[in-house]
């Protein structure tokens, strides 16, 4: 692993395009003999403009459009229509390497038919690359798939839309339609009912995402149910992806640990699960339909009373790369999973909680992790290449050790500045990534399921010097790897945050209906903004800055210290505020006064008992000066960490 970090260096891929205009070229010039008078011109284009208006309304007359193939209606109102000519979505600039397609084949024809006969299915070769394929493999007998392509409307905001109704409070949500695939005849005019292989060529653009493409997930969810239904005796068929090295195969769906061999240029072969593979095909396209249904966060998980399998192993994490930041919170955690763990059902199975700590974490506070139940695992800090040092997202990188933990088929990631409130049981039975959504397509990694593989953990890490993340951080990161993600309702990772434009009355309903709710109706709530351990007791301190009143709540506030007050005194001592942060609330409180803010949390006196206590002298006993009262005066504190890290995360959230 060592290796893998010490290796990656940046790598450009940006391609760039150059117009020239010929100073020479005057336009219309052709319809104009040399000498001709100029006024013949305006003549000359009247009638082409008249010529061309004819001809439109010839082709959208009812005598020639006289049924409705060339234009349908999707069921998420996104028309699809029929692809023009010069549509080069689905076209691959990759050549093909002819001798590495046939390593490939070998190792299917050598495993199932000592040599050769294997059936194989075409999809996104051209013509001459069909022919081409027969020539350099005569053995084979090769099929060619056909694939009506997606509209060229059908944008990747319509798979994955920022915001869909989930409780279905006014319509259903929908998709649009992604056609399936169909296959050619074979010589005796019949369709080949099975394969051993399924060679899928697939797009790779240069600019922006790559991995959003709607040509590129079409194609890749096309393959696989050709290998999901077209396989032999029930089992999947391979699957033989041709693509630039830069730009993998959908991870999630063509698993690392499905590869027959390991990647070889621009070829990949799987042979995928069959059942796996039928289960993520049953999943929505993208985003534009829940993956689980809204109503089976509102009850009670039950657990199967005879599971026909082993059962799996499963497991909560965490990752902690700073114990001053988030150290409280990470203990926190773990009681509100227990807590919420012991009221639900009573079959279900006890699991692991895994703390992922890297060697800031002293050992102190490894012992009071390991006292609130997480079982402690070391590992090494992943630095963010793009990253400021000391900003917020420097080491967040760290994530990528989840898909270390491959004692666990399945792990559910918990940021540690969440609060459990109802069994996650649920969402140990969704496949890998499912998360809730962010903002615009993307989904936020608080909460997660992954599913740790060694491979998948490598992929990751060869590729940090040349992925973007639109916020610079490991969120940003995953979304472009797992750019088919699977959506959970909201409730399963409950932002709190409000929106700037909602009026008061509907920030009110919001905190009744969710945050307040009695029974709790949230699996976790996620807090955005300061944390709670950061504030006093008394009251949510974002109320008092401008920047972070749309994150507060006095309801997820009272939430947390409740679980906080569970915990044994021993680990409600590392929680304490050190007098920097004391200083910086007293100066927000003065200055919220000072601005009247209608709120009035001001006004609030101040009982919290860690007002009085030295964080530092209970903590390692240091010189008591650092337990000295601190004043800020006509400015905050200078590097105040807290606050900087806030301030950059309000800028990206």
């Amino acid at each position: 692993m060592t290796s893998w970090i010490n290796s990656l260096s940046k790598r450009g891929y940006i391609g760039s395009y150059h117009y020239e205009k010929d100073a020479k070229y005057r336009p219309f010039s052709a319809l104009l003999p040399e000498g001709s008078n100029p006024k013949m011109l305006y003549v000359k284009l009247v009638l082409l403009i008249l010529m061309c208006g004819s001809f439109v309304s010839l082709l959208n007359s009812p005598s020639i459009h006289h049924d409705d193939e060339h234009l349908t209606q999707s069921s998420a109102g996104v028309p699809r229509v029929s692809y023009e000519p010069d549509d080069t979505r689905y076209v691959s600039d990759v050549t093909v390497d002819w001798p590495k397609i046939s390593k490939a084949m070998q190792l299917v024809a050598g495993a199932e038919h000592g040599g050769g006969g294997a059936r194989v299915a075409l999809l996104n070769f051209d013509d001459d690359e069909v022919q081409q394929w027969s020539t350099v493999l005569p053995r084979t007998a090769a099929a060619v798939a056909r694939l009506e392509r997606a509209g060229s409307n059908v944008t990747w905001e319509h798979l994955y839309p920022e915001w869909i109704d989930e409780e279905e409070l006014y319509h259903a949500p929908t998709c649009p339609d992604l056609p399936e695939p169909a296959v050619d005849a074979d010589g005796d005019g019949e369709e080949v009912a099975v394969f051993d292989v399924v060679a899928v060529k697939l797009p790779c653009r240069r600019g922006g995402s790559w991995s959003k493409d709607v040509a590129r997930l079409h194609l890749q969810l096309a393959a696989a149910r050709l290998a999901a239904t077209r396989g032999r005796g029930g089992a999947a068929a391979h699957v033989l992806v041709v693509s630039a090295s830069r730009c993998f195969p959908i991870p999630n769906l063509f698993r690392c640990r499905d590869e027959v061999a390991p990647r070889d240029g621009d070829v990949w072969l799987y042979r995928p699960d069959a059942d796996a593979l039928r289960r993520d095909l049953a999943l929505p396209v993208g985003s534009c339909r829940l993956a689980m249904p809204f109503s089976a966060l509102a009850e009670p998980h039950v657990a199967p009373a005879a599971p026909a399998a082993p059962p799996r192993r499963e497991a909560y994490a965490t990752i902690l790369h700073s114990e001053e930041l988030y150290a409280c919170g990470a203990l926190v955690a773990a009681q509100s999973i227990r807590m919420a763990s012991a009221s639900g059902a009573p079959s279900e199975p006890e699991r692991d909680m895994v703390a992922l700590v890297d060697e800031t974490i002293s050992a102190r506070h490894r012992g009071a992790l390991e006292a609130a139940g997480w079982k402690v695992r070391a590992i090494r800090r992943v630095r963010n290449p793009r990253a400021a040092a000391d900003a917020y997202n420097e080491w967040n990188y760290s994530k990528f050790w989840l898909w270390s933990l491959t004692e666990y088929d399945r792990v559910v990631f918990l940021d540690a500045d969440l609060l459990v409130q109802r069994p996650m049981a649920p969402l140990f039975a969704m496949p890998e990534v499912s998360a809730t959504a962010n903002h615009g397509t993307l989904f936020n990694s608080g909460v997660m399921v992954v599913e740790p593989c060694g491979c998948t953990l490598r992929l990751l890490m060869d590729h940090i010097a040349d992925i973007d993340s639109y916020n610079g951080g490991d969120q940003g990161y995953l979304n472009e790897v797992f750019s088919w993600w699977h959506r959970l309702p909201s409730h399963a990772n409950y932002m709190k945050h409000f929106w700037e434009g909602d009026s008061g009355e509907r920030l009110a309903a919001a905190r009744r209906a969710v945050l307040a709710a009695e029974p709790a109706v949230a699996l976790a709530v996620h807090f955005v903004g300061m944390k709670p351990w950061f504030c006093f007791r008394d009251y949510d301190c974002n109320w008092n800055s401008p920047q972070l009143r749309q994150f507060a709540s006095d309801e997820a506030h009272a939430r947390w210290w409740r679980a906080h007050d569970a915990m044994p005194a021993a680990l409600q001592g590392f929680c304490l505020l050190d007098e920097r942060q004391k200083a910086l609330l007293r100066w927000d409180a003065a200055e919220a006064r000072a601005a009247n803010f209608s709120d009035g949390h001001w006004r609030v006196p101040i009982a919290d008992p860690r007002r009085n206590i030295c964080a530092t002298a209970a903590g390692d006993g240091e010189a008591a000066a650092a337990c000295v009262e601190r004043e800020i005066k006509n400015r905050r504190v200078e590097g105040n960490r807290v606050t900087t890290s806030y301030a950059k995360l309000i800028d990206n959230f």
